[in-house]
């Protein structure tokens, strides 16, 4: 099979298979795919009790169909894949959390890695002309101190979940290299959108300050306010997923804004869109700082822009912005 053929072009719609389809990323992406006429797939862990928030919200859940899926299983994945026989598959599952890594070190490589390899072999196996998109992470590069990072940058993972990430991304290179796969990574920086869960900083930021903001009285816990990463919008970033798959050679990209920003910026600003005075409201609590973190987080997008063609249109402002209008929206959509 070979890597420089083109996407096949046909009346029949093409079919994607989502797995991870109840986050933020699966939901944002399965509505994008269907509004470009294809047919999709989505996968959990156990289909008949999977979360189905984020689909419900963005008005497409009854239109997916939605398999069972273990992605440390090479039979369950196997079986997922010769059954759904998608052209396109996106690996979007596995530990979502950097924190939660630290707790769950065996689940974290296995989801993640282990997940992205019983994919790779399993295309490999069936010989279908399979393209594969692998979520990769920006947490995999570690601090990039003063020089942002771009896709051939060298790989520093400071926890469980970008040792995974790194790995996996890894695999995809090799399996692409050895095996002439169409696979690649998006090494994806921070991006956010209303359909976060709160055990994401931002959205615990942003819930946390609505609820001050209506006489609450809480306080808002932290860990390291002085940690700077780059913020960008959730529902453009699948957009680069999708034109990853669509080239004529498959190829690693960061996707980001090439705007960093600290932890303390967000929050101040988060509180000053409600009324608020941030130091007002917020501590840092020593409990909640990681065994090791990612001082300062930074992108280069001049291959991503280049050689893509993807921009993103909204920085951390409109990010800001968008999360404090669109965060109650969800909760009472639900």
């Amino acid at each position: 099979m070979s890597i420089s053929g083109e996407a096949p072009q046909d009346s029949t719609p093409r079919h994607a298979l989502i797995c991870g389809i109840s986050g933020q990323d699966g939901a944002y992406l399965a509505r994008l795919l269907l509004d470009k006429g294809y047919r999709v797939t989505g996968t959990s862990r156990d289909a008949s009790t999977m979360s189905l928030r984020g689909l419900r919200f963005l008005g497409v859940e009854g239109r997916v169909e939605l398999f069972s899926m273990a992605p440390n299983d090479f039979r369950s994945v196997l079986q997922t894949v010769r059954r759904a026989a998608p052209d396109e598959i996106y690996f979007l599952a596995g530990q979502t959390s950097v924190g939660l890594s630290f707790e769950q070190p065996v689940e974290a490589i296995e989801s993640i890695s282990i997940g992205i390899l019983n994919l790779l072999e399993a295309i490999r196996f069936i010989g279908r002309p399979v393209r594969l998109y692998n979520a990769g992470s920006s947490e995999v590069f570690g601090d990039t101190g003063g020089q942002p990072a771009t896709a051939s940058s060298a790989h520093r993972p400071r926890s469980p979940y970008a040792v995974a990430k790194s790995t996996a991304q890894m695999l995809v290179a090799n399996y692409r290299e050895a095996y002439e796969l169409f696979a690649c990574t998006g090494i994806l920086f921070n991006h956010e959108s209303p359909l976060r869960p709160e055990r994401f900083v931002t959205q615990k930021i942003v819930q946390a300050a609505r609820r001050i903001a209506a006489g609450s009285g809480e306080r808002l816990k932290l860990g390291n306010l002085n940690v700077d990463r780059d913020w960008g919008w959730g529902p453009e970033y699948v957009e680069a997923m999708w034109m990853m798959l669509q080239r004529d050679v498959p190829e690693d990209f960061v996707v980001a804004t090439g705007r960093t920003v600290s932890l303390e910026y967000f929050v101040q600003n988060v509180f000053a869109r409600l009324g608020l005075d941030w130091r007002e409201h917020t501590s840092s609590e020593r409990a909640l700082l990681r065994p090791s973190d990612i001082r300062h987080s930074a992108a280069d997008i001049g291959e991503t822009t280049g050689r893509l063609g993807w921009t993103a249109r909204h920085d951390v402002d409109d990010v800001i912005r968008m999360m404090c209008e669109g965060s109650n929206a969800v909760a009472v959509k639900q």
